[in-house]
């Protein structure tokens, strides 16, 4: 497989890197202090067509390769892992899954200003008792006629307060199981719908996380996605997709932890010489850049696939999982290399360590990685 990129693909690497230098570094410390949504930056992501990068032009996007994508979202995560969601979950969760099954109104009403930037989306599947597991869904969504009616809570959803469109997972018919599953359209303002405060998180505080509640809010007809039943192979498409976007994301942030502790170990002395020149920093260093070229050729992989239109349920499952794992091991052997300066957030790895532990959990945990991995070996 070719991984060597094309003139177009570096000049979108380098585009984003110069992003997250001049605008991501300068501030980062303080929004995760503060847990500051980067809400100007955002706007300038949105400028640079960040925000719908692999949607076609027709509805507003770049009309770039997934590749692209991921080159793009590894630069933002190596300074900012906040911001790198908040453009994962409008591209992968949101506009990707919308392009794909939206009819051409849903499209045209929705999709065009999410891609364009001028509004984000949020995608709403987990609960407080179901976590990644859209088959245990409590959110009900009542058939009335012309609409259903909501109810039910959604937990931990990403861009919960600043989005404006969100894609609502609901069981609507219990007795048939998955089958009965829909995925709806939702506008933020509606009647009956709340947003919960701001999770107090770990990690990636820069992003809001928040519950959101459903109280008989009406949903228009034409506002589910597909044929009736249709949302549960939805969310499932969607989180395959969007395991792409998370394993970029803990690239980003081990190749950003890395890139911090091999130019320290080139300045800080030790009995006598720079660390990088004992053997015990030495061999630390080496294990990080195995990890993650390995890590780096998953995501590459995965990513490919998906512009060749093949299967990457399983391409997708490892790269996450291998990429989180990747993810947690540097930034603690980071923080390790900077020794004490590593546990202050001046030096960033710190920071670094406590976002890389949400790769291992959001669009689902390590295990189910291995669950659905297990599953393709099989069928």
């Amino acid at each position: 497989m070719d991984f060597n990129l094309s003139e177009e693909q570096l000049m979108i690497q380098q585009a984003a890197r110069d992003f997250a230098q001049t605008e991501l570094l300068p501030g980062v410390i303080e929004r995760d202090e503060h847990s500051k949504f980067p809400t100007e930056q955002v706007k300038k992501l949105a400028e640079l067509g960040f925000l719908g990068m692999v949607v076609s032009p027709e509805y507003g996007g770049a009309g770039l390769d997934n590749l692209s994508y991921v080159l793009a979202l590894v630069e933002l995560a190596k300074v900012d892992a906040s911001a790198a969601v908040i453009m994962s979950v409008n591209n992968s969760l949101v506009c990707a899954g919308m392009e794909k099954y939206c009819n051409e109104e849903q499209k045209q009403k929705y999709l065009v200003p999410l891609a364009k930037g001028e509004v984000l989306g949020a995608f709403c599947l987990s609960e407080p008792e179901a976590g990644s597991d859209a088959t245990s869904q409590k959110t009900t969504a009542i058939d009335k006629g012309d609409y259903y009616l909501l109810n039910g809570t959604k937990n931990w959803i990403t861009n919960g307060s600043s989005a404006s469109t969100y894609l609502v997972i609901a069981q609507t018919d219990i007795e048939k199981g998955h089958k009965g599953i829909n995925a709806f359209i939702v506008e933020k303002g509606w009647a009956g719908f709340d947003i919960g405060p701001k999770e107090k998180k770990m990690g990636i505080r820069g992003s809001d996380t928040h519950s959101l509640m459903f109280n008989d809010v009406k949903v228009p007809k034409e506002n589910r996605i597909g044929a009736d039943g249709f949302g549960f192979q939805f969310a499932m498409q969607v989180l395959n997709g969007g395991r792409i976007g998370i394993s970029a994301q803990a690239l980003g942030i081990a190749t950003g932890a890395y890139d911090l502790a091999l130019a320290y170990s080139q300045q800080r002395k030790a009995f006598g010489k720079e660390i990088f020149k004992h053997q015990a920093i030495a061999f630390k260093l080496a294990d990080m850049a195995t990890q993650i070229m390995a890590a780096k050729m998953l995501c590459y992989k995965a990513a490919t696939e998906k512009d060749a239109g093949q299967d990457i349920t399983q391409s997708g499952a490892m790269a996450k999982l291998y990429a989180s794992q990747t993810a947690m091991d540097v930034t603690i052997e980071a923080v390790q290399i900077h020794g004490g300066n590593g546990y202050v957030s001046e030096y960033h790895v710190e920071r670094m360590m406590r976002d890389a532990k949400i790769t291992q959990i959001y669009e689902g945990t390590s295990e189910i990685q291995k669950i659905v991995i297990s599953r393709t070996l099989v069928s």
